[in-house]
């Protein structure tokens, strides 16, 4: 089995099996079971760097408090990559600051490290990316090196308005994974509004209804960590009252 993981020939492997001794056969398993560790790690590694992520995120330590999952859903199936393997998809939905990038960032390079291929943009960063393609007319050779991916994140989702082509590229994307891969949306965006962040209602309600199908939404509330932080390192020390 090792030996076919590995792409080994038919002739090595009738050659072990016929002139290898029982010695040889354990040296070479130990070998195998070595070097098919060491591939597993490169690839692992490979695919955190082709990932993208801005930051290096984990769940270790991450606060829940501010998320409210649906009940079909638990952490432990958040961890275990259960939905990506589903072909599921994760809508973030909350505030700014909420932990939402976050947890979809950690979410990913648990992905990775599970040997899952995985993709992370801003919308944004996304449109730019296919639409320079589309003007260079490389847009289908950009489309299949993306949608490689079993796992792709697309975060801050109607952050920022999208003209009617951006949104045709964005709405190609949703399409063309649907039931084919898994996506975690990250937005602050209700799915009423959509319409007029991707230029036509239609359009949107069809991104909408091929999200939801297969999918989840995760609520995120209270207030934005990154504010409540910057404010604490904003307060004075209290004055230490002069010794008598």
């Amino acid at each position: 089995m090792l030996l076919r993981r590995l792409a080994f020939s038919q002739t090595a492997l009738h050659l072990c099996a016929e002139e290898g001794s029982a010695a040889q056969e354990e040296f070479l398993l130990r070998v195998l079971k070595s070097e098919a560790a060491n591939r597993e790690e490169v690839r692992k590694a490979r695919y955190l760097r082709e990932a993208g992520f801005p930051v290096y995120k984990t769940l270790a330590g991450y606060e829940y408090q501010n998320l409210r999952l649906p009940p079909n859903l638990s952490r432990a199936d958040l961890a275990g990559g259960a939905f990506i393997k589903d072909k599921k998809n994760l809508v973030l939905y909350g505030p700014v600051g909420t932990g939402k990038t976050h947890l979809a960032t950690a979410l990913g390079v648990l992905a990775c490290e599970q040997g899952i291929r995985t993709r992370f943009f801003t919308a944004a960063q996304l449109v730019v990316r296919l639409s320079e393609a589309y003007a260079g007319g490389t847009l289908e050779k950009t489309l299949a090196m993306i949608l490689k991916a079993e796992l792709l994140i697309l975060d801050e989702w109607g952050y920022v308005p999208i003209d009617k082509h951006g949104a045709q590229l964005l709405f190609r994307i949703i399409s063309d994974s649907y039931e084919r891969r898994s996506l975690i949306i990250t937005t602050n965006m209700e799915f009423s509004k959509w319409g007029s962040i991707f230029t036509d209602d239609q359009m949107a309600a069809a991104m909408i209804d091929r999200l939801a199908h297969h999918g989840h939404i995760l609520l995120f509330e209270g207030e934005s960590y990154r504010m409540k932080h910057a404010l604490m390192r904003q307060r004075q020390p209290e004055k230490i009252p002069a010794a008598s």
